[in-house]
């Protein structure tokens, strides 16, 4: 049965993994009669349906799913390209009548969505190489100076220690003769302001944290091994996005012999946790504006999700 709205609209929920985000956004699409586009990185890719806690077969035949598991472990997707295949998806799902409702855990996806990307142009991998080459060479403060001679806003907001930014931002400089500060002052790409309903998921940590546990062990039993298994088997690049899954690593280590099945698990779940923690803190600083839901459970998070929109009747 589909709820009565006035008119199609695009649902935003965040949340951190385990958080109950993709239940929740499957009965809201359903009640709605919408389709769903995930804003996860890693379920992007189909090799890891498992380990990434992706949809169902059964659940995507309820619902119909875009940007899940649609590329293969060996392609790198860019925040860029997911922005632009999201777009399209939604078009089509607006074009379509229908609502949607984007769900997913990476922080930068909803970014893009609602604010854009800077169009930095592709950056020479000689670039990279040189400014790594300057920092160790000039060493970082005299490195900063210098940066902050081109682009000062960047200098002053990138962290000490953080030899990754400060390369980056040197690296556009010296590629593009425009400073990265320019670059991201020119973003473009998101979707018209006010065209979108957000929710962020926010449980208990100790409840979030037995979740991710539990999930763990779960994905265990459902044969996750085998799944971990075939992708080290094709010996990829580690570096790819997908072999960084939460979980994979530790996992990978086991099946080489590296550690015990009981020591992979424990430092997998650890992973978890932490990621979980480090899209928690995201949402807090980039999301804080964001309602909040705060339930653990399915019927919770459902029944605030209608105290937050009492616009929305369901029959």
């Amino acid at each position: 049965m589909q709820a009565s709205v006035n008119s199609p609209r695009i649902w935003l929920i965040a949340g951190p993994t385990a958080s109950g985000k993709s239940a929740l956004a499957l009965r809201l699409a359903e009640a709605l009669g919408g389709e769903i586009v995930g804003a996860d990185a890693l379920q992007l890719y189909a090799d890891l349906p498992l380990l990434t806690a992706s949809p169902t077969a059964e659940e995507r035949m309820r619902v119909p799913h875009h940007l899940v598991g649609v590329a293969d472990a060996g392609e790198g997707w860019s925040a860029g390209r997911w922005l632009g295949g999201a777009r399209a998806a939604i078009e089509g799902v607006l074009g379509r009548g229908r609502p949607v409702v984007v769900v997913g855990g990476t922080g930068l996806y909803f970014r893009a969505l609602t604010q854009g990307l800077a169009q930095v142009p592709t950056i020479p991998a000689k670039s990279r190489s040189e400014a790594t080459s300057d920092l160790d060479a000039l060493g970082e403060d005299a490195f900063r100076d210098r940066l902050a001679v081109h682009d000062p806003a960047a200098a002053a907001r990138i962290s000490p220690g953080d030899r990754q930014r400060l390369i980056r931002a040197w690296e556009v400089f010296a590629a593009t003769g425009r400073s990265l500060s320019d670059w991201q002052g020119e973003n473009s790409g998101a979707l018209p302001a006010g065209s979108w309903t957000t929710v962020a998921l926010e449980p208990p940590r100790d409840l979030l944290y037995a979740r991710c546990d539990t999930r763990l062990e779960a994905m265990m039993a459902a044969g996750v091994l085998d799944e971990v298994a075939a992708l080290a088997a094709r010996g990829l690049d580690p570096t790819l996005p997908a072999l960084k899954a939460v979980g994979y690593p530790e996992l990978s280590a086991h099946l080489a012999g590296d550690l015990s099945l009981a020591e992979a698990l424990a430092l997998a779940q650890q992973a978890t946790r932490r990621y979980a923690k480090r899209q928690s803190t995201w949402m807090r600083g980039q999301m804080a504006d964001w309602p909040r839901i705060t339930a653990s459970d399915a019927e919770g998070q459902w029944r605030e999700v209608l105290a937050l929109n009492p616009d929305l009747t369901l029959p």
